[in-house]
């Protein structure tokens, strides 16, 4: 099971938001790319890399500085946050950068023009909150049950799914075992990232029983910043398991 490092960025700054609330901020760090390179040290395979202040606009406020974290490293990055444009995903992709999240525009029209041009590129984020997904930054909530949507998703072709449970999400109070159990149990042949209030070890210890169910791996960010979670320690832990 992948352990995945989180870089949020808000203003610059490598920050995390109490349940996605961009009034409840915490800045961890001024220096992103460092903090990229830090991770890499440490042992990850993969940093999940949020454009903020693109989630909340609707645009790549902060792409020069995703691109710059992606040259800084040897590792893929995945992005995601305010990326609504052909013109913009392209813009990564020819940078470097492998792995692209759609959460908003995943239920917009357009997005099929999105399939056919980057389906190897491209990571669903289905946010939800009460089991229904959510849109633009979490600040809306729809009426579309969170599992039928990832069922949808799968049959137009998307591989892999990051879930997060908003609940949870920098609460350090433990993932939503519960609804990735009923994911995994419900949609088969799709790749699951569990992201969401992971806060020790026997989380990760947790979710790592659920990889032979589909569970590729889970995003961390807090637990890690607060020092509840050595991130090198959380890599050695599930190798050996």
């Amino acid at each position: 099971m992948l352990i995945i490092p989180a870089i949020d960025i808000k203003k610059g700054n490598c920050v995390r938001l109490l349940q996605g609330d961009p009034n409840k901020e915490t800045v961890y760090s001024s220096d992103p790319v460092d903090m990229a390179k830090r991770f890499e040290d440490m042992g990850a395979q993969l940093i999940h890399v949020v454009d903020l202040d693109g989630a909340f606009s609707g645009d790549t406020v902060n792409m020069e500085l995703v691109i710059e974290i992606s040259k800084a490293v040897s590792i893929p990055i995945e992005i995601g946050g305010g990326i609504r444009t052909i013109e913009s995903a392209g813009r990564y992709i020819d940078a470097g950068i492998k792995r692209i999240i759609f959460g908003t525009l995943l239920l917009e029209e357009e997005f099929s023009g999105f399939i056919d041009k980057f389906s190897d590129y491209i990571i669903a984020g289905v946010d939800a909150r009460d089991s229904m997904v959510a849109t633009h930054g979490w600040k809306s909530t729809t009426k579309i049950n969170a599992i039928d949507f990832i069922k949808e998703l799968k049959k137009i072709g998307i591989k892999e799914t990051i879930y997060t449970d908003i609940s949870t999400d920098g609460m350090l109070k433990g993932p939503n075992f519960s609804a990735y159990e009923k994911i995994l149990s419900e949609v088969k042949g799709i790749s699951i990232i569990a992201s969401g209030g992971i806060s020790s070890y026997e989380d990760i210890k947790r979710l790592s029983y659920l990889c032979g169910k589909g569970l590729k791996g889970c995003i961390t960010g807090k637990a890690i910043y607060d020092g509840k979670i050595d991130l090198g320690e959380a890599i050695k832990l599930v190798n050996k398991a």
